[in-house]
């Protein structure tokens, strides 16, 4: 075994600590420079980029303008070809073959200047574009008949000005044939009748109803449905009541409050149709009345002795009652009225009373009215009973109505009697 030489004694190692603490300084500024020098330019060099490959697309060059023609010659196209002159196309001559990018050291160093580089269309797939038409040169001036140099026309612009060509006409749509008036509202809330029943017939209106509870239960309950019932404009839940006689088939009225002969010692109402009032204040009051309820078919007057003689007053009024396809149904309770009349001059729907069976609130008196409203219907095949509700009127209706039948008689509803009346 070999021996191993002395161990370093105390001052020895005391003595090595400086040069080893002085080599580790060394080392350290030497790593500390190469950093700095690195990071403020020292060191290596840096990289280049290498040179951004380029596509260099090779159009052909415009081709130079002609030289202007002599100032001698003259226009010869005449003055009236122009506008055709304006549409002959202008022909660019043939370009010259172009040398090859690589024969001319200047095109395969760089780009053109007047337009960035761009991918070849062989390399993106898609056909080269043709010249652009702004390429072309411009048209040499023409001269003016007069002699002063006019502007040759563009070929553009004379396009864009040009009349478009005509467009061939849609044909005219097959006429349609007419159609149907719409059908009126009487007609819609009509009850069934058969309209080819020759039988006379006989046509019963309660007027008054909705004031009294009984009496409009009574009417709407016990009398037939073939008996028509009209409701007073003032009465109360009159929807309700005139739904009520639809309900168990009746047709159904509202009274029209007009002006009496003795008015206001007789007073129809805050909402009666005056000769003292304009046609548009009649005509809200009509709107008002209207209004309270649905489902009727027509009105009837309430009074108006003296409103019904009067064609000015009544003109508006009929016209509006036959633009809201109502019928009217003139109480005659004047001889001298003229609503029927002007009804069937404005061609109006309507219906004519003939009797009032219970003026005289007696049984005698109602049965020989009675009598008399059959005599009226044999004798022209139509007549209109009214009646108000009393209680002795509904008995003896009661007992006079199933015997119709029996006589060769129709109960008809109100508007199976439209325009079946002379209006004389």
């Amino acid at each position: 075994m070999a021996k191993r030489g002395p161990a370093p004694t105390r001052s020895a190692r005391r003595r090595g600590l400086p040069l080893l603490a002085v080599a580790w300084m060394v080392a350290i500024l030497a790593i500390g420079g190469d950093l700095a020098w690195r990071q403020w330019g020292g060191g290596k060099p840096p990289a280049r980029k290498p040179p951004e490959p380029f596509f260099m697309v090779l159009e052909p060059e415009p081709a130079p303008a002609p030289p202007p023609p002599p100032a001698a010659a003259a226009d010869t196209t005449p003055p009236g070809d122009s506008a055709a002159a304006a549409q002959t196309p202008v022909t660019t001559p043939p370009m010259p073959a172009m040398p090859a990018a690589k024969d001319v050291p200047e095109l395969a160093a760089k780009p053109p200047q007047d337009r960035p580089a761009t991918v070849p269309p062989s390399l993106a797939g898609a056909a080269p574009k043709p010249p652009a038409a702004t390429s072309a040169p411009p048209a040499p001036a023409a001269a003016a008949p007069g002699g002063a140099p006019q502007a040759a026309p563009n070929p553009q612009t004379a396009a864009a000005v040009a009349p478009p060509p005509p467009q061939p006409q849609a044909r005219p749509p097959e006429a349609q044939p007419p159609q149907p008036p719409a059908q009126a509202l009487w007609q819609k809330l009509a009850s069934p009748f058969d309209a080819n029943d020759a039988r006379p017939r006989i046509s019963v209106v309660i007027v008054d109803l909705g004031l009294s509870s009984a009496a409009t239960q009574a009417a709407i309950q016990n009398l037939p449905a073939g008996v028509t019932l009209s409701f007073s404009p003032y009465a109360d839940n009159l929807t309700n009541w005139v739904n009520l006689a639809r309900a168990a088939g009746h047709e159904a009225l509202l009274g029209l409050p007009m002006e009496p002969a003795n008015f206001p010692t007789r007073d129809p109402g805050p909402q009666t149709l005056l000769t003292s009032l304009s046609p548009r204040e009649n005509l809200d009051r009509l709107d008002w009345v209207l209004g309270r309820a649905q489902g009727y078919v027509g009105v009837t007057n309430y009074m108006g002795s003296r409103f019904t003689t009067s064609p000015q007053a009544l003109r508006p009024v009929l016209t509006t009652l036959r633009d809201r396809g109502l019928m009217f149904v003139d109480a005659r309770t004047t001889p001298r009225s003229e609503a029927a009349h002007l009804a069937t001059e404005i061609n109006l729907p309507r219906a004519i009373n003939d009797r009032m069976i219970d003026e005289q609130a007696s049984r005698a008196a109602i049965d020989a009215m009675l009598a008399d409203i059959e005599r009226v219907a044999k004798q022209t095949g139509n007549a209109v009973a009214m009646g108000q509700p009393y209680p002795v009127t509904f008995e003896r209706l009661a007992a006079w109505l199933p015997t119709l039948d029996g006589k060769g008689i129709a109960l008809a509803p109100i508007t199976a009697m439209v325009n079946r009346q002379p209006d004389g």
